[in-house]
């Protein structure tokens, strides 16, 4: 097949996993230079894609609550106006049963994807994820997309080993997050301050959509927030979704200092982007955010509960990972179903040690994970 004019490319719908996708896509584009490249994303997660050099054009599409605003009718409308868009090629990148049908009613020839969900008879090129046993082992997921790419040609040269995660902010983000902070009670112009020899600015995310299991105590964010203000004088800044509005009030009540609240302010993925990247260093739970962060180089602390480390490792330097050892973990359950050990264990002192080696050190080599031996008897 002669390389395609028009190709779509079916995103990932969890945050995190749309910024681990972004290597795929630099190298799909290097790949492709010539083709008129569309990027099919839930319309929640399009901002992760603003400023993107990479797409030609985003589709977007609704996602609702209810089986009536989400149901055939929407679904065939979907896969209509893909039709009419004429590509050539779809590279999928969930693995869901229902990324391949829509392509395959959108009647695009070439749909590539891995043969996952029972869809292999949907695709025409089938890739095999790693398995042993029968089980799907852990495969980092910026390395199992950016396998797409390498079967695809992507990478001759070695275009495609860049790991490096990237996303982009547009001026109207840039304004909106100066916005933010200028509510926040900070300067519109407040930017890594600890780069020029103030007190460090660090963003605390202690919330995470995945569920219970994954979110450290707020008690433990609490102290960790304190100690940051009164020994290294930072402006400590929490961030969350509306939804995890208890999380935060439930840190405020335990502060002894007052942080600076964002999470009420008018934040979104698009500002989101920006405020993490002025701040000095990030921490937080295995979610999202933490992607973010990296991939706008902010140094971050991750803490790590139930989710197994390899699934979503970065190989970001300036990462530290912090967990304990447990007999039962990790488990990959979203509600722990006994006493949270995994996360509970992991102290606010471990994670204190961890965010002022990144402080001190401004980078480092080499991607470090603390692990407790002994912690899960």
């Amino acid at each position: 097949m002669s390389d395609p004019a028009k190709i779509l490319v079916v995103q990932p719908s969890w945050v995190g996993d749309a910024v681990m996708a972004t290597p795929t896509l630099r190298s799909l584009r290097l790949r492709y230079p010539n083709a008129e490249i569309s990027y099919l994303m839930k319309r929640y997660v399009k901002p992760l894609y603003a400023g993107m050099p990479w797409a030609d054009r985003l589709i977007t599409y609704r996602t609702g609550k209810t089986k009536a605003k989400a149901g055939k009718g929407q679904f065939f409308d979907l896969a209509a106006r893909l039709r009419s868009a004429d590509f050539d090629m779809a590279v999928l990148l969930p693995n869901s049963f229902k990324s391949a049908l829509v392509c395959r009613m959108a009647k695009i020839k070439k749909v590539v994807g891995y043969d996952r969900d029972g869809r292999g008879f949907l695709l025409s090129d089938r890739l095999l994820a790693p398995k042993e046993a029968g089980k799907f082992v852990p495969n980092p997921i910026i390395k199992y997309y950016l396998g797409l790419a390498h079967y695809l040609g992507a990478g001759r040269g070695g275009a495609s080993g860049d790991l490096k995660m990237e996303l982009f902010v547009t001026p109207a983000e840039k304004r909106e997050a100066e916005a933010v902070l200028e509510r926040g009670g900070l300067p519109r112009d407040i930017d890594r301050p600890g780069s020029h020899g103030q007190p460090p600015m660090i963003l605390l995310n202690p919330g995470a959509n995945y569920g219970a299991a994954k979110l450290w105590k707020a008690e433990y964010f609490a102290e960790l927030a304190d100690r940051f203000i009164e020994e290294l004088g930072a402006t400590v800044l929490i961030s969350a979704a509306p939804k995890e509005r208890p999380i935060v009030e439930q840190i405020k009540r335990h502060m002894k200092r007052a942080p600076v609240d964002l999470s009420n302010k008018g934040t979104d993925l698009g500002n989101l982007k920006e405020i993490i990247r002025r701040c000095d260093l990030m921490v937080t739970n295995d979610t999202g955010p933490r992607h973010i962060a990296a991939a706008m180089d902010v140094p971050v602390v991750t803490i790590f509960g139930p989710t197994h480390p390899e699934w979503t490792e970065i190989y970001y330097p300036k990462e530290r990972q912090v967990a304990v050892k447990v007999f039962c973990g990790p488990c990959q359950k979203k509600t722990c179903p006994l006493d949270h050990r995994c996360i509970t264990r992991v102290t606010p002192a471990m994670v204190w040690d961890k965010s002022v080696e990144l402080l001190k050190a401004g980078s480092a080599s080499e991607p470090q994970t603390t692990v407790v031996a002994g912690a899960g008897s």
